[in-house]
């Protein structure tokens, strides 16, 4: 079986930085991922704070992305990888598909999300989204619904409170004790969310909200399910500066790392990420 140098997981822009650089540096590797490369990013109406292309769409900015890949010949699995096994001087990588080895991988999976509310899915990137400090902008003036998980939901709720109209905040675990006065919050189930063309109402147990945007701010799936041994902190994988897991030769970047979810932070940790598993091999 061939051995690759390595093997990089996730197709959002952290994947593909590190799969950029490994092909620069002239390392054999695979990429995984999806053939529209990330469903957050297509979704996203439009992305302001992304260096030297100001308010440009998601679909244009994958559209670019693909433009990149292929200048570059670099080639995408589309399958699901199921399990990553460190085996000592190597790791064993199960897909769907079938087995592959490689001396080095670079974790870039994102930050996987619980199950989705009725109406999540079919109104994603219509009012619906995932990352409040991103599209606060887009919702200057207007009634915002932010359905969180962890402390960090309290503080997105915070910033969206700055410029939206009206903020509710929806604990799905413990309260937010630290809002701001503006937001309301209801400790509430959610049931729904409802719209035409785009979000008009959040259904909870106790009766729906009118608002004009939804954000579900979930906390990621531990990973340890992935890769066996893995460390992890606060939900998210565990690396130092340079990327690194505690397993030796496995790197981690993007998303799945911790927050804030943003897509630039994403591409430099995928850039270090592909720069620290080159060292690694080039050491051994």
């Amino acid at each position: 079986m061939e051995r690759y140098d390595s093997v990089v997981i996730g197709s959002g822009p952290a994947g593909l930085e590190a799969a950029i650089n490994l092909k620069i540096r002239k390392k054999t590797f695979l990429l995984f991922g999806q053939k529209h490369l990330s469903t957050k990013i297509i979704r996203a109406p439009k992305i302001d704070n992304y260096l030297g292309l100001p308010s440009i769409s998601g679909q244009d900015l994958q559209a670019l992305f693909l433009e990149h890949l292929a200048k570059m010949d670099i080639a995408l699995q589309s399958e699901q990888v199921s399990i990553v096994y460190p085996m000592g001087d190597y790791f064993s990588i199960a897909s769907n598909r079938e087995t592959y080895e490689a001396a080095t991988v670079i974790l870039a999976t994102g930050a996987a999300s619980a199950a989705a509310f009725p109406g999540e899915e079919r109104l994603l990137g219509r009012g619906v989204g995932y990352c409040a400090t991103c599209d606060a902008p887009l919702y200057k003036g207007k009634r915002v619904a932010v359905v969180g998980y962890s402390d960090e939901a309290v503080y997105e709720a915070n910033y969206v409170s700055e410029l939206a109209d009206k903020v509710f905040y929806i604990p799905m675990k413990k309260r937010g004790a630290d809002l701001n006065e503006s937001i309301e919050e209801i400790p509430d189930k959610v049931l729904e969310i409802k719209g035409d063309a785009s979000v008009s109402e959040l259904v909870l147990a106790g009766g729906p909200l009118q608002v004009d945007g939804v954000f579900i701010l979930r906390e990621t799936i531990a990973p340890a399910s992935l890769v066996p041994g893995i460390e992890v902190q606060d939900g998210f994988i565990r690396v130092d500066q340079h990327m690194a897991t505690n397993l030796p030769g496995l790197f981690a970047a993007g998303d799945c790392t911790g927050m804030p979810h943003q897509y630039m932070r994403a591409a430099g940790q995928g850039q270090t990420a592909a720069l620290s598993a080159v060292a690694y091999l080039d050491r051994r």
